[in-house]
This record gives C-alpha cells, sequence and structure tokens, in this order.
C-alpha cells in the first residue's frame, strides 16, 4: 500500500526538473503548466538562477510541474497510490494525480492562488517561525501569550518537535524571544508572509471564488485535505481549498490518520526530500522515497 506525498514550495532550487525534460510526460506537464501561468518553465529549469526560481508563481510552478510530471512516469510504469496527501501548494499537485482537476485548471488555480497571496502579503504584512521541540498545544500556548491582540495562529503541523506558527511581524518577534527566553530554539522562515492564518483571508475567499468555476471529479484514490486530514470530497472543493490559504497545515494529522489505515509506504513526488524527512520524524517504522530527479527516478523504476 503506497502513499504519494507531494511536495510544498520551499525546496526550489536552479536546475529543478531539468534532467526530467526528456521523458515526454514530464516535457507535456512543463508545456501545460508554462502555458497556463504564463511562464516557461522548461527555460527556468534549465537557466534560472536562485532568485528566478525563488519568484511565488516560478518556485509554485516548478514545484508542482516536477510533482505531476514524476507521478505521470510513475503512471505510465501502471504504478498508482492508494492514497495522496500534498503539504500547502501540493494539495494542488494531489488533485492531478487523484484524478480530481486536469492540468490546466490546477495551473490556473496554482495562479490565482499565488497573485492572491502575493497581494495578502502585502496588504497583511507578517512572518512565520518555526518551532524547534514544539507540539502543537506548546504553539498554541505561545501564540496566546505573544499575540497581544495581533494574529499569531500555529500554521504547519509538520511532525513532532517541529510547529511553525504564523502572524503579523510584531507578534512573530514577540513569540521568537518568549520561545527563546523558555531555553527553545526557534528559526524565522525566509517567506513572503503569514501564510495559513487569517492575514490571508482575502486570497482564501479570491480561491474559494476561482474554485466555484471549476468541475471536481471525486479522487481516484484517497485524498486527504490539508484543513482536517479528512478525505477530500468534491462537494466540498471550493470551500475547503479556499480555507486551505488561510488555516494550518496538519501534515502530521493526516500521516498518523494513514498509518492507523495501515499505510506504510510513503513516496514524495517531488523535489527536496522534505516531506519524506517529515514523515521519518512522524514514525521511523516507514518505507520513505523520494523521486525528485532522474538519478532517484531510475532507482525507483529499477532502469
Amino acid at each position: 500500500m503506497t502513499v504519494w506525498l507531494c511536495s510544498g514550495q520551499g525546496a526550489q532550487k536552479p536546475g529543478m526538473g531539468a534532467d526530467l525534460l526528456d521523458l515526454p510526460a514530464v516535457a507535456d506537464t512543463f508545456a501545460v503548466m508554462s502555458d497556463a501561468l504564463g511562464l516557461d518553465l522548461a527555460h527556468l529549469a534549465r537557466e534560472g538562477s536562485q532568485d528566478d526560481v525563488n519568484g511565488a508563481v516560478a518556485a509554485q510552478g516548478l514545484t508542482m510541474a516536477v510533482s505531476v510530471g514524476v507521478g505521470r512516469v510513475l503512471e505510465e510504469h501502471g504504478l498508482a497510490p492508494d492514497a495522496v496527501v500534498g503539504f500547502s501548494l501540493g494539495q494542488i499537485s494531489a488533485l492531478v494525480l487523484a484524478g480530481v482537476l486536469p492540468l490546466a485548471d490546477a495551473a490556473a488555480l496554482l495562479r490565482v492562488r499565488a497573485e492572491a497571496m502575493a497581494a495578502a502579503c502585502v496588504a497583511n504584512p507578517g512572518a512565520m517561525l518555526a518551532l524547534m521541540g514544539a507540539s502543537v498545544a506548546d504553539a498554541e500556548q505561545l501564540c496566546e501569550q505573544a499575540a497581544e491582540g495581533c494574529v499569531l495562529v500555529p500554521a504547519n503541523m509538520n511532525a513532532p518537535g517541529q510547529v511553525v506558527v504564523s502572524g503579523t511581524c510584531e507578534a512573530i518577534e514577540r513569540a521568537q524571544q518568549l520561545w527563546k527566553e523558555a531555553g527553545n530554539r526557534s528559526v524565522k522562515l525566509a517567506t513572503a508572509g503569514a501564510f495559513h492564518s487569517p492575514l490571508m483571508t482575502d486570497a482564501a475567499r479570491e480561491v474559494e471564488k476561482f474554485c466555484g468555476t471549476l468541475a471536481f471529479a471525486e479522487p481516484r484514490a484517497m485524498l486527504l485535505c490539508n484543513t482536517d486530514a479528512q478525505p477530500f470530497e468534491a462537494a466540498r472543493a471550493a470551500e475547503r481549498l479556499g480555507a486551505q490559504v488561510e488555516s494550518g497545515v496538519m501534515f502530521e494529522q493526516s500521516i498518523s490518520a494513514l498509518l492507523e489505515a495501515g499505510e506504510t509506504d510513503f513516496v514524495e513526488v517531488g523535489f527536496g526530500g522534505v516531506l519524506a524527512n517529515l514523515v521519518k520524524r512522524i514514525d521511523r517504522s516507514t518505507t520513505r522515497t523520494c523521486i525528485g530527479t532522474r538519478e532517484q527516478l531510475d532507482a525507483y523504476l529499477n532502469v
């Protein structure tokens, strides 16, 4: 029983995906997404600098193109997941690989989501802070102490001992200082704003409105939603994909639910291996693989 993990933004680097572009399924994925995004992703993969690939639409487009492209190659070899989970942006890749949305529609959703979130970052400045050694309860308590009337919420429930909080810049500074005074370590993330917090409410409404124009199918494999770690339902797609922008990412809870269902083999289809490493922190008895490069793909397929 296999779970596909679709990568989130953050691990992008120059050259990602370039070694996969001679594969027709990957090349087609890059081409379809390039048309939808108005961006030459293949050129970006081959020639882009770190600054180029860090742009919001560029980073998200490349990340999704690699995930979907790799997934399509695996499908060509007769492989299919029993369940699919995406992390933040990866939720959109998961919609494609689970048969919920056509690639062009999903790419259009990515563009609307990225642009709406970028606008929300300008309108409502904020930041994100990773708390090392924190439980969700620790993060919730810290947010109550440091908010002082500002927005500050748990945003990414990644794994035991790693929770990210998101909020206004002032509240994040207070949280960082309080966490340090308690003898703990934190890392301020290099994000453009306070993602997965109420500061993204305007973006959430834009995403929900756009999703209302799309036709969602029921998934052909179990697909868990970031917002509540519960199975995807086409009838609630617009509401939950909108909420995902301003709600916390329940990754640890999703993996725990899959473990309880008996899933033990996890394959990250995407670049960087971040999610595979988080699964390791959640349960070391699992089997974990990352497929984001040609070498990794060939090894997995025993080419």
